[in-house]
């Protein structure tokens, strides 16, 4: 049994539903600023603590942190488990700066406990099914792909008091991990480079938020990848959208429509379309527990 500790009871909530539904997790402790509402979770938890001051959470007995926190307080929250050897599951996205990232990977490489980016999207069952496929060359090599994440988040881009949020402010390429995870996982590469442009401020100046921005990627393997990524764009609908072309075939979903998945492979002479599988599997919901002796945490 893997002792579980959550800090920031807002994004946190779901993790807290995803460890309850294990037999192999439980949540021992909680950590939110808002006392009120940490108290309240610990009770419908079954917590056995719930605490506002984060190093004083981190002192509880547990073996793994989950940080739910603002991404202004991702890197100083998981170098402060690390540095007390407890395992690290940490949100999207990671950091704000190179400079951070430097620090968090040095952490790492020091602690005994281990670290792990929580990027879900990597676990939708058809992008598990799609790394199949490619990794059984259904359609050839992987040479061009393209992936986007739009969503309006302007609703939560202002703070009670009238103030932007982080989210206004931030590039929204550095929340590309929701396209760029899933990508690289079904490929099975890693990029090498990159360049991005954005289109500016110009859908909403009052929060100076940037419309939308792209990035183009090469991987270690040849690949060429174009993700774009917007979140201040009127839209009835967020959507992840994916389209993976190969030298034998194509995968993609529908805009808006990620259950309406399909991939064409070439045979021969003769193109084949037929659907894949809807996005959620049943059951279950949390990823297939494993039989180890060491946390589930790689």
């Amino acid at each position: 049994m893997l002792k579980v500790g959550i800090v920031g009871l807002g994004r946190g909530m779901s993790h807290l539903g995803i460890f309850s539904q294990r037999d192999d997790t439980k949540v021992v402790a909680v950590c939110d600023i808002d006392g009120n509402r940490a108290s309240k979770v610990k009770q419908d938890s079954g917590a056995e603590e719930a605490y506002t001051d984060y190093n004083k959470f981190l002192s509880h007995d547990m073996d793994i942190v989950f940080i739910a926190t603002p991404l202004p307080y991702h890197v100083a929250n998981c170098i402060a488990a690390l540095k007390l050897d407890k395992h690290v599951l940490c949100e999207v996205p990671i950091a704000n700066r190179i400079e951070e990232c430097k620090l968090l990977i040095d952490a790492v490489e020091k602690s005994k406990g281990k670290f792990m980016f929580a990027e879900n999207c990597n676990y939708w069952y058809f992008v598990q099914q799609w790394g199949k496929l490619v990794s059984e060359g259904k359609i050839g090599k992987p040479i061009y792909i393209e992936a986007e994440y739009i969503h309006d988040c302007r609703s939560i881009m202002w703070e009670a008091n009238g103030n932007p949020t982080w989210r206004a402010g931030m590039p929204p390429i550095y929340y590309c991990t929701h396209s760029l995870g899933p990508v690289l996982s079904v490929i099975n590469d890693r990029c090498v480079s990159v360049v991005g442009m954005n289109t500016g401020v110009n859908v909403s100046p009052e929060l100076g938020a940037i419309d939308m921005e792209v990035g183009l990627f090469r991987t270690s393997k040849g690949a060429l990848i174009k993700i774009l990524c917007g979140f201040s764009n009127p839209r009835k609908q967020n959507f992840h959208y994916y389209s993976f072309y190969g030298s034998e075939g194509v995968i993609e979903n529908v805009r808006g429509q990620m259950d309406k998945a399909s991939h064409v492979l070439k045979t021969q002479k003769a193109w084949k379309t037929f659907p894949i599988h809807t996005i959620i599997p049943t059951p279950p919901m949390a990823p297939p527990q494993v039989d180890t002796a060491q946390p589930n945490i790689t």
